[in-house]
């Protein structure tokens, strides 16, 4: 259960892949979805005797439809029948845990919660598992793939998979393999926009959103706003560290050692009196990119605007 639907799926299609060989899985294997179904419908195959196996498998999918009702199964969790391993995959939620039923599934069974990542600890998980599959990643690439996929992990693992599909093992993803293969523009991001505010390289920065302009669906402006503004309140706690070695700053402001030296560049180029003033910018621009008070003006035009007040 959780908001992480990734981990649900990888356990639940691994434990449907692997506890039954094929022979046995005619008889004894059975997919569910909550939607079509009712407590009672899962009991009663949860009750059945496996035929010439060991074990049965019963798998609920998108159990969360169930919510109303799941507690009711708490009598099958107290007596749950030994030959069969019933998963339930409740997704995007969790089920209350002062009540009876998680109390039961934690005495004869297993729950796991599956927690969202926070956007700075996607990096990693990027490097882990390519790490585990043989592949290492730069981390202006694993930064390119959060910012323009989110932390969605099953988008992000499709993406990887489509680069494996083309590099060969031990080989480094960089930026120039994700603008080739996945058609992320490795000079014209957020990650990009970001350091040139940061660097305050004026002509740099003016680029990248005259490209966001001309391209508003593959660079949405609440997403830049967004970004920007998280950027400017890490600058500020920066700005109120005692300690500014660069082990204590990525640990403080949770980003990769690789880009400490970015913001110390930007905390010179924008003192505290200027960092707060961009807070405050960009909450006013977050208004008006979602239309409030900017009397329908392009989003290239605002985001130059943004600039210019940022810089000014």
């Amino acid at each position: 259960m959780g908001e992480e639907a990734y981990y649900i799926d990888k356990i639940s299609d691994f434990i449907e892949n692997n506890i039954l060989d094929e022979a046995e899985k005619g008889f004894n294997q059975m997919v569910l979805y909550g939607r079509d179904i009712s407590i009672d419908d899962i009991v009663s195959n949860a009750k059945r005797y496996p035929m010439m196996a060991e074990r049965q498998v019963v798998i609920v999918k998108e159990a969360q439809d169930l919510s109303r009702t799941i507690e009711k199964l708490v009598d099958y969790a107290n007596n749950p029948q030994p030959t069969t391993v019933l998963v339930i995959n409740y997704k995007y939620k969790k089920i209350d845990k002062r009540k009876a039923l998680y109390k039961a599934l934690q005495k004869t069974g297993l729950v796991l919660e599956s927690k969202k990542l926070y956007d700075n600890q996607v990096p990693d998980w990027i490097r882990r598992v390519l790490s585990g599959q043989g592949y290492t990643i730069t981390p202006k690439a694993s930064q390119m793939l959060v910012e323009f996929l989110g932390t969605d992990l099953s988008k992000i693992e499709n993406e990887l998979n489509k680069l494996k599909i083309v590099l060969p093992k031990d080989s480094q993803i960089t930026p120039e393999a994700i603008e080739e293969n996945i058609g992320i523009s490795k000079d014209f991001n957020n990650f990009e926009l970001r350091k040139a505010v940061g660097e305050r390289n004026m002509a740099k920065a003016f680029r990248i959103v005259k490209y966001f302009g001309d391209n508003p669906k593959d660079n949405p402006m609440v997403v830049t706003v967004s970004l920007l503004f998280n950027f400017f309140s890490q600058l500020l706690q920066y700005h109120g560290l005692n300690d500014k070695s660069p082990r204590s700053v990525a640990s403080a402001l949770k980003i990769n050692p690789y880009f400490v030296n970015e913001y110390t560049s930007a905390a010179r180029n924008f003192p505290m009196k200027n960092v707060s003033r961009a807070v405050a910018i960009l909450r006013d621009f977050d208004v008006k990119g979602k239309g409030v008070g900017a009397n329908a003006t392009p989003q290239g035009d605002l985001l130059k605007e943004l600039l210019v007040k940022i810089f000014g």
